[in-house]
């Protein structure tokens, strides 16, 4: 009988669990307006993007009235996907600007939209190409290592911006690079150390 009130217990518990979750889960479909909100700071704050968060809720302006209510599209990506670009931020731009960081997760993106890349976040990270890998983290191991705030932060963002922007598909340091093909690609921007290019 101990046993059994035990296993209920733990039951209930993995029930009540389930329940809490679903039931932030439903509050993260609607988001109800505060004060100082902007389009763009919601898009980031759930990692989507903001073009899809206007199109859920048929708007074409970015304004916004407190107390208004919203709903929240489902993420593009999945959370596995979101932590795994957040470790590949963190190993590629640590040291780098936060505007650095969003450009190296918004290359990934844009490599998994292009049909000349994988076309899955995992694809794109590990992708390898004559017995080379797309990023070094991946080579060295730091990819295995946890991202910061900062890193994660940068991958929602990146994610609201998704489909915007310039269109980079690399990314690399002038200083370090070794491949002379890359130095051959048409730069979009230069944040920090690295240079985004087409």
């Amino acid at each position: 009988m101990r046993k059994m009130k035990k296993t209920l217990a733990a039951l209930t518990a993995v029930v009540s669990l389930s329940l809490f979750s679903m039931g932030a889960a439903a509050e993260a479909a609607t988001y109800q307006v505060k004060t100082g909100d902007t389009m763009w700071g919601i898009a980031s704050k759930y990692g989507v993007q903001l073009t899809e968060l206007k199109k859920a809720n048929n708007r074409t302006s970015n304004l916004l009235y407190p107390g208004q209510k919203l709903t929240i599209p489902a993420a593009a990506i999945s959370a596995a996907d979101q932590d795994l670009l957040a470790r590949l931020v963190h190993a590629e731009a640590k040291g780098e600007p936060y505007a650095g960081k969003v450009a190296v997760a918004t290359v990934v993106l844009n490599r998994v939209a292009s049909p000349e890349f994988p076309n899955t976040v995992k694809g794109v990270v590990y992708e390898k190409a004559n017995g080379y890998y797309a990023f070094t983290p991946v080579k060295n191991g730091a990819i295995n290592k946890p991202a910061d705030a900062e890193a994660k932060k940068a991958v929602k963002e990146a994610l609201a911006f998704r489909g915007q922007g310039s269109g980079s598909l690399f990314f690399f340091n002038p200083k370090t690079a070794v491949s002379k093909w890359v130095f051959s690609r048409e730069v979009t921007v230069t944040i920090g150390n690295h240079r985004f290019a087409k």
